[in-house]
């Protein structure tokens, strides 16, 4: 996949310095540190060429043109620490002292005007999560695994689900060929028909939560029924997880088979993000995957490091969700009143 916008270095050391000039930890005051952003989002500090290419980013989803995006030669901290990976979280907390990472992709997210979104039990409720292998979830469908990651979205079984996903690498050695996956939704529904089509808009499937949900929250076990295709070409799925409700009629399973077929033969990007690329796709209106095509150091793979935000598509549509944000932090997600938006 040919970059969107390669940042010259002359912008990108711009906005580092910028960047390191952020008073405010996301870990200990979100609401300060997305004022912060703000302000910088606002001023002639931000090159032109990355404000241009956000606005053209913004435009083309708004009007239902390409939706994923591959920035390279993006801004990253000056140390960009190894975590302990029996609790890297925490660890992540003691070591990392700057915020260039995080602040580019809450930038990125203001310039495209698609607001962060967390939980209260993910990661302790940061919009700034990692995709870092924990010891414990080895092999895992999680996004602390080392392992591969079947096609699907992201909090699949959780009712209230990003629209769009963005990871910023921060440690990838060339050496290992791991790539993410996009599938378009639309690339999807040209190997369905309309009456297997129909199937998935009927709400006979379930999803069980991830391993690292089901530690984070005892209730998260399973969702709710649910539908597997939403509006135009939304899905809700995952590939090995997602299934027919036990009491579904045989057309349920038949339609989970067309679309397991449909996505081997729909096309595909593969992107091998390495050290400051930002790679920005959605979450329900297509499908992503990790894979693992050859370790040239797996001890290195297993320090691999993306950056991710989930967003949701608009300031308005996250508005649809404000119930959920008890808190009073808009994009704050409290579980406890999630079964408000249950399928």
């Amino acid at each position: 996949m040919e970059p969107f916008l390669s940042l010259s270095d002359a912008d990108k050391q711009s906005l580092v310095s910028a960047l390191l000039d952020l008073s405010t930890s996301p870990y200990r005051d979100y609401p300060a540190f997305r004022d912060e952003i703000a302000e910088l989002a606002a001023s002639p500090r931000i090159p032109d060429s990355l404000a241009r290419a956000c606005e053209s980013i913004r435009t083309a989803r708004t009007n239902g043109g390409a939706c994923d995006y591959l920035l390279r030669n993006c801004p990253l901290d000056p140390v960009i620490p190894v975590f302990d990976q029996d609790d890297p979280v925490a660890d992540k907390y003691r070591q990392k002292t700057t915020f260039v990472g995080e602040g580019f992709l809450a930038l990125f997210a203001k310039l495209t005007e698609t607001p962060l979104l967390a939980y209260s039990t993910r990661n302790n409720g940061d919009f700034f999560h990692d995709v870092y292998a924990q010891n414990r979830y080895t092999k895992t469908q999680t996004q602390k695994t080392d392992g591969e990651l079947y096609f699907h979205n992201d909090r699949t079984a959780h009712p209230v689900r990003a629209d769009y996903l963005a990871l910023l690498g921060m440690r990838a050695d060339p050496r290992n060929l791991v790539y993410t996956g996009y599938v378009d939704g639309r690339n999807i529904l040209e190997y369905l028909s309309q009456e297997q089509q129909a199937v998935l808009r009927e709400p006979l499937y379930c999803t069980p939560y991830d391993e690292y949900s089901r530690d984070s929250n005892q209730l998260h076990v399973q969702s709710k029924p649910h539908t597997i295709l939403e509006e135009a070409q939304c899905f809700r799925y995952y590939d090995t997880r997602t299934k027919p409700m036990p009491n579904a009629p045989m057309e349920a399973r038949d339609a989970v088979i067309a679309l397991k077929d449909a996505i081997v033969r729909a096309d595909k990007v593969r992107v091998r993000i390495g050290e400051g690329d930002l790679f920005s796709f959605p979450n329900q209106a297509g499908l992503h995957n990790r894979d693992i095509v050859e370790l040239g150091d797996p001890a290195q793979a297993k320090l691999r490091w993306l950056l991710k935000t989930y967003s949701f598509r608009s300031d308005a549509y996250m508005r649809r969700f404000d119930d959920a944000f008890s808190t009073g932090v808009d994009g704050f997600v409290y579980d406890e009143v999630e079964s408000a938006y249950a399928a």
